[in-house]
């Protein structure tokens, strides 16, 4: 199925449509978004501040969130927070006025996947949020697929992770980023190949959100054995098993 645009439209495992909940305190701007959205095929609930996002997160179980980082209320970090309490694994991408590195790292840190600065064309708005939707895992996927490096596993269809039995809990983006190293083991990825395929764009240039994501994954994935994913300096990363 195709949506108006040409493009595969994106559904839910079940086959309904993927569900956004989209939260700004501007009211002009929430509703030319959702219209883009809903033009996408999507099911849309809005909310004006972090307190009308937590009840329609509970209620509506969106399978992506767009989050306004100012609100009357409490700041996009404070909602962030409360949002992970109810949906653990939803995807979040930031709406923000501010464009220092230091914002965009710190929506990052907090848990954010993605983030977009004001003023934005609709455009990248989706094609962003689509690609937060695919890594999720809300469209239909493939059959059963378990990608193995050593000791390391990743059920592609369970979005399960573990390392010698040990369960590892990741983010929609960790996830896909560590799908990406371990579908080409031994093989040095550079940062612009992981942008690409990763985030599915440039991220406006900014590539050192590569090495905050494979810090991310190395705390997870390394922390306390001997290390699996490997820095080649001036080259890019690569993920291999122990010799």
């Amino acid at each position: 199925m195709t949506s108006p645009q040409g493009r595969t439209e994106l559904l839910r495992p079940d086959g309904s449509p993927v569900r956004v909940l989209v939260v700004d305190d501007e009211v002009s701007l929430t509703d030319l978004l959702s219209m883009a959205l809903r033009y996408e095929g999507w099911e849309i609930r809005s909310a004006d501040d972090g307190a009308g996002a937590v009840r329609a997160a509970r209620s509506f179980r969106p399978d992506v969130v767009v989050l306004d980082m100012m609100l009357p209320d409490m700041d996009g970090l404070a909602v962030l927070g409360r949002l992970r309490r109810e949906l653990p694994d939803v995807p979040v991408l930031f709406l923000t006025a501010k464009d220092t590195v230091e914002d965009r790292i710190a929506g990052l840190t907090a848990g954010g996947d993605d983030y977009v600065t004001k003023p934005f064309a609709l455009e990248e708005v989706v094609a962003r949020l689509r690609g937060l939707i695919r890594r999720a895992g809300a469209s239909g996927r493939r059959g059963d697929s378990v990608l193995a490096v050593g000791d390391l596993t990743l059920d592609e269809d369970s979005h399960e992770v573990t390392r010698g039995g040990d369960s590892i809990h990741l983010t929609a983006t960790e996830f896909e980023l560590l799908r990406y190293l371990m579908r080409n083991p031994r093989r040095v990825l550079s940062k612009a190949q992981i942008l690409d395929r990763v985030w599915s764009y440039d991220f406006g240039g900014q590539a050192n959100v590569v090495e905050l994501y494979i810090s991310y994954l190395r705390r997870k994935i390394d922390a306390g054995r001997e290390p699996m994913i490997h820095t080649r300096r001036g080259a890019g990363y690569l993920i291999k098993p122990l010799t």
